[in-house]
């Protein structure tokens, strides 16, 4: 297999510190990794809960993206449950760039009925974001160029989400907003660094019974972060007595109001296969491989993501819909 060499990774850092923008990180088993999407999510599992996910994108492509998450959330009064906070951390490494955040969540939980099974819940979360950019492992074509450091160069920035979650037994929509500062004073110039752009997401899922047995679970999530095209993605699982989930996701780029991608480049991004084991009620693990279809498909292995969830179980007796999402 011909694999790129860092030439062409320097081509592609170079373009993304052009546009000074990056999207946020990319997770193919989002719907199992609420709180990475939306600070909303916090406590709508009502027992605590802790979801670990990596992610090694482009197997075999010199320099390829590899994320990590660790994110716990859960109720802070277990009688009225209005209120869910949680946390997560991030590490994003491209190459050169590594980007790690931490951001501490809230979510406010409205009741919308007697039985307590549909809930509206507002998130904020705040945190903090640092960039580093690692210029030793640049090759410079043109010795004295200003514009590629010389040595590693980080910045610490303070950052801000916000979003909406409103969830029935069967059925979720959620919205998010992202680097709600990256544009704000409060941000030193970049000059070197990549830094994210604002980023709104758009979620929603099914839960549709086929038999007693088996139910299909659909969902979608929009992310866009108005620079580049706008990114979709499309899945849907069958779920086997509700305790293994096979499914599939297409991901692909559309053009909407804006058609920036550059001359050359399609829409088409990936597919994956997806796979969800529930031990139990209190563990899941979770496992993905993306097959690439855009003109990286030849220079590259897939792309590998494992999730694992724990919850903690309540001791006080409870009776509320089961959580699918």
């Amino acid at each position: 297999m011909k694999r790129p060499n860092k030439y062409l990774l320097l081509m592609l850092l170079l373009y993304a510190v052009g546009a000074k923008a990056q999207q946020t990180i990319q997770l193919s088993q989002y719907m199992f990794n609420g709180l990475a999407l939306n600070p909303a999510y916090a406590g709508y599992k009502d027992d605590w809960t802790i979801n670990l996910s990596s992610r090694l994108q482009w197997t075999g492509f010199n320099g390829a993206p590899k994320t990590g998450t660790i994110s716990a959330d859960g109720l802070l009064n277990n009688d009225k449950k209005n209120v869910g906070i949680g946390v997560i951390a991030t590490i994003d490494k491209l190459g050169p760039q590594n980007t790690s955040s931490f951001y501490a969540n809230y979510a406010f939980r409205l009741r919308l009925n007697d039985e307590d099974t549909k809930r509206l819940s507002f998130g904020l979360a705040v945190g903090a974001t640092q960039y580093t950019l690692d210029g030793s492992q640049f090759n410079a074509t043109d010795g004295g160029d200003n514009s590629i450091p010389t040595a590693s160069e980080s910045k610490f920035t303070p950052d801000a989400r916000l979003g909406i979650y409103y969830y029935a037994p069967k059925v979720y929509v959620g919205a998010s907003v992202f680097n709600l500062l990256s544009a704000t004073n409060l941000v030193a110039d970049y000059t070197t660094l990549v830094r994210q752009v604002r980023t709104v997401y758009l979620t929603a899922g099914l839960l549709i019974p086929l038999t007693e047995y088996i139910d299909l679970k659909p969902s979608f999530m929009i992310k866009e972060d108005f620079k580049g095209p706008t990114n979709v993605d499309l899945t849907g699982y069958l779920a086997f007595s509700k305790s293994v989930w096979i499914g599939a996701s297409y991901r692909t780029g559309v053009t909407t109001w804006k058609n920036n991608l550059k001359s050359g480049l399609q829409n088409l991004d990936a597919v994956a296969a997806l796979a969800q084991v529930y031990v139990n009620n209190h563990f899941r693990i979770g496992y993905s491989f993306d097959f690439t279809v855009s003109k990286l498909a030849g220079y590259q292995s897939g792309s590998h993501e494992l999730s694992l969830s724990f919850s903690l179980g309540n001791k006080k007796p409870r009776i509320v819909s089961p959580r699918y999402f």
